[in-house]
């Protein structure tokens, strides 16, 4: 499946094969690592949009979002927005978007989670920094610390997530978990907690604790920081 191009592309055909042809090659050298975002982009958008000049929509996309990351993690609502994407390309870019996702939290499956706190921030910040909505994410351990699950138990506003605690103590004990990790975004950028976040968590924690169930930490995630509020002494 492809992306319909413009009928006056078919006279440019041979241009752009030779053109995506270099653009290959030179990926192939390092895959990828030293192509400009707006390359990398346009590559990737060469493998939905088959005849077609996509150089200019690379960059629109680029101008449009900030970084090939950004773009990749963008709303469909807001991609389709774009004129010259469609549905395949967008299709392309969450696949690519999936797979980083899935490549990071592979790197947590199966460990101790709290001796490899880096990774988990690492797959929480690309899961969760871009989001432009609020989402509450439990990360669900077994005695030894290990992943159980991961699960994003309720979306919110901008600005708020409704949590409900009896709804975390079920699901904690529907999985056998000894432990968990709370965490949330703050679309706004700045990860301070918030009054609410302040009371939530300890009401939860308080919860928890009667069920002989721990909370590690709550993580706040924000697009560029992040915050702790075990760390930080909030609880």
């Amino acid at each position: 499946m492809s992306d319909t191009p413009p009928s006056s592309s078919v006279h440019d055909k041979p241009h752009h094969l030779e053109h995506r042809k270099r653009l290959r090659t030179r990926f192939m050298k390092d895959m990828g690592a030293h192509m400009e975002d707006y390359e990398l982009l346009e590559f990737l958008l060469c493998q939905t949009i088959p005849r077609r000049d996509v150089k200019p929509l690379a960059k629109a996309l680029i101008s449009e979002f900030g970084g090939f990351g950004a773009v990749i993690a963008a709303d469909p609502a807001r991609l389709a927005a774009v004129n010259g994407l469609g549905d395949a390309s967008i299709a392309g870019l969450k696949l690519v978007q999936q797979a980083s996702l899935r490549l990071l939290k592979q790197d947590i499956e199966g460990a101790h989670v709290l001796s490899s706190w880096d990774a988990v921030l690492d797959y929480c910040r690309a899961a969760m920094g871009r989001e432009k909505i609020e989402q509450f994410r439990l990360l669900f351990l077994d005695n030894r610390n290990r992943l159980i699950a991961d699960e994003v138990q309720q979306r919110g506003t901008v600005n708020h997530t409704p949590v409900y605690p009896r709804e975390v103590v079920k699901r904690a004990l529907e999985l056998g978990a000894s432990a968990l990790i709370m965490v949330h975004n703050h679309p706004s950028g700045d990860p301070t907690p918030s009054g609410d976040d302040i009371a939530m968590t300890i009401q939860v924690r308080d919860v928890l604790s009667k069920v002989d169930i721990r909370l590690h930490d709550h993580l706040i995630i924000a697009k560029s920081d992040f915050r702790s509020m075990k760390s930080d002494g909030y609880f």
